[in-house]
C-alpha cells in the first residue's frame, strides 16, 4: 500500500510519523511547497519519500491524504485532480471544517465522476500513537473503511461516525488536547505557588494525570464514582472541588467545547 500525505504541518507531519511507526511495509510519500519541514521529515525518517510537486505525490498513491489548512483545499484539490484515478485511489481530507458536499464539488471530474471519500480528524498524540480519531466515510467500500481504521487504530484509537458528529469529535479530542493541556498549565501554575519549582510541579501533575486514567481504566467506573471515591465530608479535595464549582470550571469546559462546534 502506498500512501501520500499531502501537505507536511503538524497534522501532516504527525499523520506521517504515526504511520511510519505503526504500518510496516507501507510506502509513505509527503509533498510541501518548502522543503524545511521535508527534510526534517526525512532526517527523522529517511524511509519517507518526500517531494515539492502535490502532484508527484498523488499520482501512484493508493490512498491521498489532504492534510492542508482548510482554506487551501480547493486550490490543492484543483491541482492533483486531474492526476487522480477515482477507479483505484481514495481520497481522505483531514481538514476540520470542510463537509463532504464541498469536497465533492472541488473532486468532481466530468460525468460527476467522484472517489470514495473520507474525512479523517486526528488530534496531533497520533505522532505518539496515542491519538483519538474519527472517521466519517462516503461511497466507500469494505476493504477501505477496514484500511483506514486498522490506520488509525494503530496510532491509538479510531472511530467510525456519521458526518454529524464529526464537529463533536473534532471539539472533545482533536481542540481537548489543548483544553487538556490547558488543565495541566494551571495546575503547574497552582503548584508553583504553593512552593514548587516548575519541572516539579510539571512532573506531579502529569503523574497525577496518569494515576486518574489508569484508575478510571482498570476500574471500568465512571468519573464521578472515582471523584466521589476520593471525596471525604469536610475534607481537603471537597473543598478544592467546592472552590472550582464556584469558579465554574465544570461549566466553563461544556462552553469551550460548544464553542469549539461553532463555524
Amino acid at each position: 500500500m502506498k500512501i501520500a500525505i499531502i501537505g507536511a504541518g503538524n497534522m501532516g507531519g504527525a499523520i506521517a510519523r504515526g504511520v511510519v511507526r505503526t504500518a510496516e511495509g507501507t510506502n509513505i510519500i509527503v509533498s510541501n511547497p518548502s522543503v524545511g519541514k521535508l527534510d526534517a521529515l526525512k532526517q527523522e525518517f529517511p524511509q519517507i519519500e518526500t517531494t515539492t510537486c502535490n502532484c508527484t505525490a498523488a499520482a501512484g498513491a493508493d490512498f491521498v491524504f489532504l492534510a492542508v489548512k482548510p482554506w487551501k483545499m480547493e486550490e490543492v484539490i484543483v491541482e492533483i485532480r486531474p492526476v487522480l484515478d477515482y477507479s483505484r485511489q481514495v481520497v481522505v481530507s483531514v481538514a476540520g471544517g470542510v463537509g463532504s458536499e464541498l469536497l465533492d464539488g472541488w473532486l468532481a471530474k466530468e460525468g460527476g465522476v467522484l472517489p470514495q471519500l473520507f474525512i479523517v480528524i486526528p488530534n496531533t498524540a497520533i505522532a505518539t500513537l496515542c491519538g483519538m480519531t474519527f472517521i466519517s466515510s462516503k461511497r466507500t467500500m469494505q476493504q477501505a473503511d477496514d484500511h483506514i481504521t486498522a490506520l488509525f487504530a494503530a496510532m491509538g484509537r479510531a472511530m467510525m461516525v456519521p458526518e454529524e458528529l464529526i464537529p463533536a469529535g473534532t471539539s472533545l479530542a482533536s481542540c481537548g488536547i489543548a483544553y487538556a493541556l490547558q488543565y495541566i498549565n494551571a495546575s503547574m501554575a497552582g503548584g508553583c505557588e504553593l512552593g514548587f519549582s516548575r519541572e516539579q510541579a510539571l512532573e506531579i501533575v502529569m503523574q497525577t494525570v496518569r494515576g486518574a486514567l489508569s484508575v478510571l481504566g482498570a476500574g471500568g467506573a465512571s468519573p464521578q464514582t472515582e471523584i466521589d471515591r476520593v471525596t471525604t465530608p469536610g475534607g481537603l479535595t471537597l473543598r478544592g472541588l467546592e472552590a472550582m464549582r464556584e469558579g465554574g470550571f465544570s461549566q466553563s469546559i461544556i462552553d469551550g467545547l460548544h464553542a469549539s462546534t461553532k463555524k
